[in-house]
């Protein structure tokens, strides 16, 4: 870790703590948000995981993106299969690995809450950047 350039001060602490703050509100309204729609905060992040990732992704695609064990993202995939979010399919390449696509369930549900975040994310960006104006960049 880089020593800061300057002693940090007690506003500096506030910011960060403001910005911490900021995430963990976003990230509770967020699991309520998935909760509205009959998903669990894990569901929302898979279906986000498959949707942004743009073509099919294959477990160990969406292991990257969750940050998640190989494992525990088939345990997963078990689930969201079983809820009919999502289904698994071959590869045309590689018939060993896996692919995942959304149902039209899971498309219609992530479809919601893509569009309520990116209205809550637009109504945020303000105050966030007002924690950081006038920083040094770098």
């Amino acid at each position: 870790m880089d020593e800061p350039s300057a002693p940090l001060q007690d506003e500096d602490f506030a910011r960060l703590l403001a910005f911490r703050d900021g995430l963990r509100r976003f990230l509770r309204w967020s699991e309520e948000q998935a909760r509205a729609v009959g998903l669990t905060a894990a569901q929302h992040q898979l279906l986000l995981a498959i949707r942004g990732h743009g073509g099919r992704p294959s477990i160990r695609d969406v292991a990257d993106h969750l940050l998640l064990r190989h494992h525990s993202v088939v345990e997963l995939v078990d689930r969201a299969v079983a809820a009919g979010l999502i289904e698994r399919v071959g590869d045309d390449d590689d018939q060993r690995v896996v692919r995942l696509q959304l149902t039209g369930a899971g498309e219609q549900r992530v479809e919601a809450l893509a569009g309520a975040h990116l209205e809550e994310l637009s109504r945020l960006r303000p105050r966030v950047h007002s924690l950081w104006a006038g920083l040094p960049t770098g």
